[in-house]
């Protein structure tokens, strides 16, 4: 996204025509009117990354263009990152330009914040680290109060971290989440939390236990296991799983079996195609849980085609996608046995074409 699509005081408007392109594509699947949680039109950003541009005495922060891949755009000013992000970005780099220790071939800048006040910086370098960059890089991360990762080929640095703390608020409870570096977490913490607000009242009255597909770190599963009796999750990244139950313990929440699998797997798991040892971890055996409710939030390409089969015997289904292209593709299959009870857009990403939906599917009578 080109910051100079960046207009705040055109954000409402913005908003609504996207929208629109939304709402209509989905109009042939009958949803509700949408409940729409818009963003803050500024400082909504968690994390952020830019390449590091030398040129003599000059360092900036630099992004391209898709249409110009290789001219440096400068940037002054991230008016979309939060505010610790942009206090610590002038900060950053007056210290990489006043240190030839910590300057040298650096290339790329990772900044991940949380609500929590918690901030971490990585630095990417073309260079191995060597002893004194380690000592300059200390005095730094207790300069700007963050933890800091350095990385160059086969070689990582921590000082402090790998990971901030958040806390999110969801109806009435906080929940706390380890977010560790270069892992996916939701960028806009404001929308994110009116996602998981969302799910949570749409769970509430269908009781039973959860089956939930790509659960990440769990930032989805812990306030959705407060709705369920058991909830089973399931995921295949293993910095994912490890910060899943992680969480889980931090928030003493014990009704939550992690499963490392995919949602292939799971899907074959569920039809009684394949057995797994991993589902050997579950206290009884998979058939005997009440499974009425699965969750999912796919990545861009949505559900295959078996997951999607697979789903449509739960009675009923709540969807987040990051796509609705694909979430219309896999909704002609959903709605032959399911309708739409439930319709929300999240505006993660302003001033993109992006939105992010949310559905509950309820089994046809």
């Amino acid at each position: 996204m080109p910051l100079s699509a960046v207009d705040p005081g055109r954000y409402p408007e913005l908003l609504a025509a996207k929208c629109e392109r939304v709402t209509t594509l989905l109009a042939p699947f009958s949803p509700p009117e949408p409940q729409v949680c818009p963003s803050s039109p500024e400082g909504y950003r968690m994390r952020a990354e830019f390449r590091l541009w030398h040129d003599g005495d000059a360092l900036d922060y630099v992004m391209f263009r898709r249409d110009d891949p290789a001219t440096p755009v400068p940037i002054e000013r991230f008016p979309i990152a939060c505010e610790r992000i942009q206090q610590l970005m002038p900060e950053l780099r007056d210290a990489l330009k006043a240190s030839t220790t910590l300057r040298r071939k650096v290339f790329q800048v990772e900044f991940l914040a949380s609500l929590a006040g918690d901030a971490l910086v990585t630095l990417v370098y073309h260079r191995r680290l060597e002893p004194d960059w380690e000592v300059a890089a200390t005095r730094l991360a207790a300069d700007l109060g963050v933890s800091l990762v350095g990385r160059s080929r086969k070689q990582k640095i921590v000082i402090g971290n790998t990971f901030v703390n958040e806390l999110l608020s969801v109806q009435g409870r906080d929940f706390r989440y380890r977010q560790y570096e270069q892992a996916f977490t939701q960028p806009n913490a404001g929308v994110n939390t009116a996602m998981l607000t969302w799910a949570c009242e749409r769970g509430a009255s269908i009781g039973g236990d959860l089956l939930e597909l790509y659960c990440g770190n769990g930032n989805f599963t812990l306030p959705l296991a407060c709705h369920f009796d058991h909830v089973i999750a399931t995921e295949l990244s293993k910095t994912s799983v490890r910060a899943a139950r992680e969480n889980l313990a931090a928030n003493d929440i014990d009704n939550v079996q992690i499963i490392r699998l995919s949602a292939e797997e799971v899907t074959q798991a569920m039809q009684g195609e394949r057995e797994f040892r991993r589902l050997a971890e579950l206290p009884k055996p998979l058939a005997d849980y009440d499974l009425r409710t699965i969750f999912v939030d796919p990545p861009r390409a949505g559900l295959d085609a078996q997951t999607v089969e697979m789903a449509s015997d739960f009675p009923a289904i709540i969807y987040i996608s990051c796509n609705p292209q694909t979430l219309a593709d896999n909704l002609a299959v959903l709605c032959r046995s399911h309708r739409i009870e439930d319709f929300a857009l999240f505006d993660q990403f302003p001033y993109t074409d992006h939105m992010e939906c949310g559905v509950l599917l309820l089994k046809n009578r």
